[in-house]
């Protein structure tokens, strides 16, 4: 299965088993990160949310997709280019779950700043968090074993 696949159906299973989670124009983000991937890399996990700080603005649809390398976020834009985020291993610090009433925030501490991804159904939570630490652990460690292997 190819990585636009394997995206199409990540993102289709989010939608049917959180609707309520807040997402637009998800084949013009999804060309975003389809973009970006490198020939030998393949997507473990993927989703979408706002990114942005308020959960008011709810116009920065954002596909957020892990990989067997790196967790890569991609927006695009409505009027011309996109946004492109990328958090390798060994950028990335720690994760932060908050809820609200209906939505809630997740918030992916990094080397160089705060990812906040808002308007996630509550229920997705504990999954997202779930999959975004244990991929990011392992490939951290994955990383540590290539290079004290050197």
């Amino acid at each position: 299965m190819d990585n636009k696949a394997i995206l199409e159906e990540q993102l289709s299973n989010f939608r049917r088993k959180y609707p309520l989670t807040i997402g637009w124009r998800l084949d013009k983000n999804s060309r975003v990160v389809l973009e970006h991937l490198h020939d030998d890399e393949v997507i473990r996990y993927a989703f979408y949310a706002q990114k942005n700080k308020s959960s008011f603005d709810i116009f920065g649809t954002c596909i957020v997709a892990i990989t067997n390398k790196r967790l890569i976020i991609g927006r695009d834009r409505v009027v011309i280019g996109y946004f492109f985020d990328t958090i390798t291993p060994d950028m990335f610090n720690d994760l932060k779950i908050r809820t609200g009433i209906i939505f809630g925030r997740v918030i992916i501490d990094t080397v160089k700043e705060l990812v906040i991804l808002s308007n996630i159904s509550k229920s997705a939570l504990p999954e997202i968090e779930e999959e975004v630490t244990s991929a990011m652990m392992e490939l951290r460690d994955n990383v540590v074993c290539n290079t004290s292997e050197s």
